[in-house]
């Protein structure tokens, strides 16, 4: 019974982090730090509107802990961020072009 709710609560997250990756914005940024253990990482980015959000460094989760492996410090990106369960979290990422 303990499984059958863990997962379901599982799929309501993912279910809840991909509609929110959906509706918020791509916003660039420059990578500054990629913590993998930790799962976070740091951007210095433009503006978040839906975060109302100025421009800053900030420590951010990693809403998939895949998406840290696709960049490394230095890089630009364009990236979409939210708050998911009260934490500051990327949803996506993507190397900006």
């Amino acid at each position: 019974m303990n499984r059958l709710i863990s997962l379901a609560a599982s799929i309501v997250l993912a279910t809840s982090v991909a509609a929110v990756a959906q509706s918020t914005p791509f916003v660039a940024g420059k990578i500054v730090k990629v913590d993998t253990s930790a799962g976070k990482i740091t951007i210095d980015h433009q503006p978040i509107p839906n975060l109302d959000m100025g421009a800053m460094t900030m420590v951010y989760r990693a809403a998939d802990p895949a998406l840290l492996k696709a960049v490394k410090a230095g890089e630009k990106v364009r990236f979409k961020a939210d708050s998911v369960n009260g934490q500051l979290t990327v949803t996506a990422i993507e190397k900006a072009k």
